[in-house]
């Protein structure tokens, strides 16, 4: 008897959250073909939707979702997702290409196979013409900023006000890169980037991370956060306002 409730109540939380995986799925599965990264590049909208009754069965419980990463050139963006996707950057093309840097990884999460398609703009001039592709359909958009370049943290602006043209129901995060060198600076300066950002967070409507690459620092964290906001997963993340650790704010 006293297995009955912890069981029940298991089986009726992978029910809701299978019930989620399929709406998602259902939502955003139009969004991916099977066309090559490279093919994709080249085109000029976003990829069509292809149906199949022959879909393959090792592919009928994946849920394919996007994110995109948007933000000012040398900032860290590449170096923090080689570190979010581990091991598995070794197994992949390399998809860098006119602007846009694809990236994926897989995770299962209660049974489920979730499929996270990553796009980077590189953040080049040139390459913004990339943000309508790059951002229509993503499920999270994340605009970084060099925590030591305060002009990085100014163009945030820029960039929000240009992917919410093409996006306006993305979960949004503002993310802090290279902290390990953040810390390095005086107190004060310290204070017054991380005000600002906390500032910029708020006009925004973004989930604020301070990350280190490098140190990986809250670098899973805010994938993992995405896909409990995604997904309505019981798990909460402690904000942290303490000048000299890496602040989350939200």
């Amino acid at each position: 008897m006293t297995q009955i409730a912890p069981n029940m109540a298991k089986n009726n939380f992978r029910l809701s959250l299978q019930r989620r995986f399929f709406l998602l799925r259902r939502c955003f599965s139009c969004s991916y073909d099977s066309s090559t990264p490279s093919e994709i590049l080249n085109t000029t909208s976003p990829p069509a939707c292809h149906q199949s009754g022959n879909e393959d069965h090792k592919d009928s419980d994946l849920v394919p979702l996007k994110i995109s990463l948007l933000g000012d050139p040398q900032i860290g963006k590449t170096s923090f997702l080689a570190k979010y996707i581990g091991d598995e950057k070794d197994e992949q093309e390399d998809n860098h290409e006119k602007g846009l840097n694809l990236m994926d990884k897989t995770f299962v999460v209660e049974g489920a196979r979730i499929y996270y398609s990553i796009w980077e703009v590189d953040g080049a001039e040139k390459s913004q013409n990339h943000i309508p592709l790059a951002c229509q359909d993503s499920v999270a958009i994340l605009f970084m900023f060099d925590l030591t370049s305060r002009c990085t943290l100014n163009n945030v602006i820029s960039w929000y006000q240009e992917a919410r043209k093409w996006n306006q129901t993305a979960i949004l995060i503002l993310i802090g890169t290279k902290f390990d060198d953040f810390i390095q600076l005086p107190i004060d300066l310290q204070f017054t980037i991380a005000s600002q950002a906390r500032a910029y967070a708020k006009a925004i409507n973004a989930t604020l991370f301070f990350s280190s690459a490098a140190y990986n620092i809250n670098v899973n964290k805010i994938f993992k956060f995405v896909t409990t906001k995604l997904f309505d997963l019981p798990w909460t993340i402690e904000r942290n306002l303490t000048i000299g650790e890496p602040i989350i704010d939200f």
